[in-house]
Parts: structure tokens; sequence; C-alpha cells
């Protein structure tokens, strides 16, 4: 006679095999891993720097720029008349500087014919043909014109300092006028991946209103929390094992380095799971990682030591 053996129920099997995923999946994952983090990267919100209509704003949310890359523009044209209203005030000063050696050469050429004559009255006074009052006269005439002369000189220096003052004043503001301008240009200031467009072409913008946001999504940073007995060593520039977690038992394998270390502890936040979950105090250290375009913003990862 045969033994028939009594097969377990299904819920059995399922409570069995549930049972055995625990296990494998919690089982020695404390001992794999040093710590855990959340990836991050250098995230700029780009806002305007000028008030008025966007002309352009040539974007794509995903779109790879380059640092410096010129992505569209805010009209300016209310600047660019002022800077030419600006331009002819200047052109205005420069028209009335008096012309110095112009406006001295007369009274030069009268001091220069007065002491000619004053040689010529000197001869006569010696040959006894002239008096000594002629001679007194005429040096007393070559005195009241140099004094003019020295009046005149410092009436044109004190005139054409006061028009290269306002001169300068006025080319003071073209240059605050052309800074203006230039940030009606709206360039990319790293080199990364648009992720969020907030304006459109058409639209009134405002000093510190965001136009885009732009993140350098190809070196990451993991952000983990060290507990204290292994955060003794660690140190800077030291090469460590970083692991991306995708989901489902898959982790891929980058490396990386250590660029920060926190100087004081902190309470494990929420969030993180580190090797010793019931550890109180731990470190936060960032390590930089090349992404290869698998990472993403947010997405957890695990260090090993």
């Amino acid at each position: 006679m045969k033994t028939i053996k009594k097969l377990p129920s299904i819920p059995a099997l399922v409570l069995l095999a549930t049972s055995a995923f625990f296990t494998l999946s919690c089982g020695g994952k404390d001992g794999e891993y040093d710590a855990s983090g959340t990836f991050e990267a250098t995230e700029i919100i780009v806002s305007s720097e000028a008030n008025g209509k966007i002309l352009s704003l040539d974007i794509v949310e995903g779109q790879q720029l380059e640092a410096g890359a010129p992505v569209g523009t805010i009209d300016s044209t209310q600047l660019y008349l002022k800077k030419r209203q600006l331009l002819t005030s200047v052109r205005g000063v420069e028209v009335r500087r008096p012309e110095y050696n112009k406006q001295i050469a007369a009274t030069q050429q009268q001091i220069a014919t007065q002491i000619s004559e004053k040689a010529r009255i000197e001869r006569l006074v010696k040959a006894e043909a002239a008096n000594q009052k002629q001679l007194d006269d005429i040096n007393s005439s070559i005195s009241v014109l140099q004094k003019q002369l020295e009046a005149q000189k410092s009436s044109l220096t004190t005139t054409t300092s006061g028009m290269s003052e306002d001169a300068a004043a006025l080319m003071i503001q073209v240059d605050q006028l052309n800074d203006q301008l230039s940030k009606c240009r709206i360039l990319s200031p790293i080199k990364g991946t648009v992720l969020v467009k907030y304006a459109e072409a058409g639209e009134l913008t405002g000093s510190g209103k965001p136009l885009f946001k732009i993140a350098d999504i190809e070196n990451m940073i993991l952000r983990a929390y060290i507990t204290s007995d292994i955060i003794t060593k660690l140190k800077l520039n030291q090469e460590v094992k970083v692991f991306a977690d995708f989901g489902e038992k898959e982790m891929r394998e980058y490396p990386g380095t250590i660029v920060w270390i926190s100087d004081k502890a902190e309470f494990t936040p929420k969030t993180i799971q580190t090797k010793k979950e019931r550890a109180n105090l731990v470190y936060a250290v960032k390590i930089a990682v090349r992404n290869d375009g698998y990472i993403k913003i947010g997405m957890y990862g695990e260090v090993k030591i």
C-alpha cells in the first residue's frame, strides 16, 4: 500500500515564499554597504537681470547647454535709446571744450611784441636816445600781459577740467547702460541640462524673476551619512565605491571620490538608513561621482568604503 504525502496548502506556500524573500532581501544588507544617501547635482535657477518683454528664450527641458551659451534676449530698446542720448551729450561737452592754445595765442603774441620793443628801447636808452620812463613803461606793460596770460591759462584749465569731469560722469552712465544692455542677453551660467523652463517668449519679466533651472548632471554628488565608527576611516580625496540603486535589486557600481566631510555630527535623517539603523548621530559626507547618464537627481545610492 502506497504512502501518500500531504502537500502544504496554497496559503502556506505563499507564507513560506514571503518569509524566504524577506530573509534574502534583509539579511546581510546591513553589512554589505557602509552608508546610504541620495544623489544631488549643482542646480542653478537662472533669473532675469533686466525688466521688459522676453523677445526670445530658445530652450527646451532636457536640452544640453554649454557654459556662457546665449539662450534668449529681453527687450532693450529703451536702454539703447538712453545710451544714444548720453553719447550725444558727451559729444556736446566735447564741442564746447575751449581750444586752449588758440585762446592764449593772442596774449602770447602781445608779450612777444612787447619784449621785442623792450630790447629796442634798451638800446635807445644806452644811446641816450630814449629816457628811463619809456623803459619802465614797457616793463610794466609786459608784467601786466604776463599776469593776464596766467589768468587765462588758469581759467581755461579750470573750464577744461570741469568739462572733462562732466564727460567722464556721462561716460560712467554709458558704462552702466552697457552693463544693463549686456544683462538683456540671457546666458547659461554653467554647462548642464535644462531641468525646468519657467517663462516663454512674449511674456513680461522683471529683475529676479526665474526663467529656467539648469543642473550639472554630468558630475553628481552623493550625500551620504556615516556613523562615527566609520568616519575615522575616511579622508578627503579618498576613493570609494558607489552603487546606484535602480530598483528591482539592480545596483550599478561607480567610482567615487570624497570631496567633503562634515566637521560635526547630526541626528540621522529619517529618510536615510545607515549601516547601524539605530545610530543616533552620523556625519554627512559628499562623494563626487561621474554620471554616465543613468544616475538621476534624488536616486538612492550606497557606499562601500
